[in-house]
């Protein structure tokens, strides 16, 4: 597993949020910034929260899939990529009692969520943290950026893929919009 990086939701940060919504359970408590924190670097005081995450292998991937995801796949961070959502996903109880190969197949051979995602790369980067090994909150930690002129590309991806079977078993989702402070 990869070191942690946590995301600290206060008044200090190099993330303006522009919206924090509730599309599931409870919504995280309101915040004007977002840092994004890495490995062990010094996170900022008074938080109003933090969410932990790892990221980690590609856990319901073959290897075709991975490869094109790789091949496909902008690096995070880019300059004109300036916009970002982190959605932070708890799943049911359910779902974690299915076994590998049934979350596999609801995931992609129903859902078809990387056949999805990889339709809206290379527009839009993205990246999985996992937080369930950690006994955080969230089972996942999302976090996309893309360019202001691919926001409503972003916006078609995260509705379709909420109009999926996979997504009957998250019970919490917060969808956090922001914009990278220009100053």
């Amino acid at each position: 597993m990869s070191p942690i990086t946590t995301f600290a939701g206060g008044r200090i940060g190099r993330w303006l949020v522009l919206r924090s919504q509730g599309i599931a359970g409870e919504p995280l408590a309101a915040v004007e910034r977002l840092e994004v924190v890495e490995g062990g670097a010094r996170e900022p005081e008074g938080v109003a929260w933090r969410l932990r995450g790892a990221a980690s292998y590609e856990r319901y991937t073959h290897r075709q899939e991975h490869d094109e995801l790789t091949a496909s796949s902008p690096p995070l961070g880019r300059p004109e990529a300036s916009h970002a959502a982190l959605i932070p996903i708890t799943k049911s109880p359910e779902w974690w009692e299915l076994s590998q190969d049934e979350r596999r197949d609801i995931f992609e051979e129903q859902s078809h969520h990387i056949a999805t995602g990889l339709m809206y790369l290379p527009a839009i980067a993205r990246r999985l943290y996992h937080g369930r090994d950690l006994g955080e909150p969230f089972d996942f930690l999302t976090w996309f950026d893309f360019a202001p002129a691919d926001s409503a590309a972003f916006e078609e991806l995260a509705g379709i893929l909420r109009e999926t079977r996979e997504w009957t078993y998250v019970v919490r989702e917060v969808d956090i919009r922001l914009v990278r402070d220009p100053g």
